[in-house]
């Protein structure tokens, strides 16, 4: 199997482990505050990924360290967003494929931030996006809930995320003013991820320090609240993460991002089946435009990852 299909098959993974992390993260937002269950359970995973990568985590210098923390910085702000939207939001479906939006928007990051030229189909796929977000908004004329400005937010910033954390997982040439080049070796994953979802432990815990009470937390702690923190931080933290750094580190390119898409629709469908959610007609109508977004978005390459799956293989 070819570095890039490994990739690929572990990024399925990915949006499977994430989709049970919403659930999870849903129940526990509604025992404690959600600040504070971010700050603990992502430095749980990190400590845990830590403890297993140490030697690597001890072997990196300043250059990998800061830019490790850069991308720890962005995902921070990202994931705070994200647990205030599942906190503030009505709807976990709902959520899931506002996120999404962040598929659709990475071209746009590059284009933004790197000098990319977006494809054509992202011009075409974000005015689609834009009515299915419409649709969820104009429920009740335009009043978008707390929880959808949240998510939309958490969305911007997880485009930017997967392109900062696709750039420090990789190999890259870095060009100094006098026109050389300098070889810039990725950051390894176990220690990227460790150190990026520190980052998101310590500043959801600034932030729950300053916003949120912990005594009545801690003075009234259950089991079901450590449970939702360790499966949290084991299986959709430590991981998810892991796992999706791994599969970034394997291709250099964004093509795995088009099996992301498949997210909202776990996440849909776990959430009718664990929570008992429903959608109204104008909800369903906003998440299908914004699904046909995502594809239209990542058709170019949704076709060339379905010929390389399903292409004949040579009899040995």
């Amino acid at each position: 199997m070819t570095p890039a299909a490994k990739s690929d098959l572990m990024l399925v993974g990915v949006t499977l482990l994430a989709a049970v992390s919403w659930i999870m993260s849903r129940e526990a937002v509604l025992l404690m505050p959600p600040l504070l269950f971010m700050c603990l359970r992502f430095l749980l995973a990190s400590a845990l990924l830590a403890a297993i990568g140490h030697r690597t985590l001890r072997s990196l210098d300043r250059h990998a360290l800061r830019r490790s923390i850069g991308v720890g910085l962005v995902f921070a702000v990202a994931m705070s967003c994200w647990v205030m939207g599942i906190f503030t939001g009505s709807h976990v479906g709902e959520g899931a494929f506002l996120t999404s939006l962040g598929v659709v928007l990475v071209p746009v990051m590059g284009r933004l931030f790197f000098g990319e030229r977006p494809p054509r189909s992202t011009w075409i796929a974000l005015p689609v996006a834009a009515a299915g977000l419409g649709l969820l908004s104009l429920r009740h004329g335009f009043r978008p809930e707390a929880g959808q400005v949240f998510y939309v937010t958490s969305a911007v910033l997880f485009a930017l995320f997967f392109r900062l954390n696709m750039q420090a997982a990789n190999a890259r040439q870095h060009r100094r003013p006098d026109g050389s080049h300098k070889h810039v070796p990725g950051v390894p994953a176990i220690a990227l991820t460790s150190v990026v979802l520190a980052m998101v432990g310590l500043v959801s815990g600034v932030l729950s320090l300053a916003f949120e009470a912990w005594t009545p937390v801690f003075g009234h702690f259950t089991p079901a609240m450590g449970g939702w923190i360790a499966a949290s931080a084991v299986i959709g933290t430590a991981m998810r993460f892991l796992l999706q750094t791994h599969a970034q580190s394997l291709s250099g390119h964004t093509h795995g991002v088009v099996i992301m898409v498949v997210e909202p629709v776990w996440v849909a469908l776990l959430a009718v089946a664990w929570l008992g959610e429903t959608m109204g007609g104008v909800q369903l109508a906003g998440c299908s435009l914004i699904f046909g977004s995502l594809l239209i978005n990542r058709a170019a390459l949704l076709r060339e990852w379905l010929r390389v799956l399903f292409q004949p293989r040579p009899v040995s």
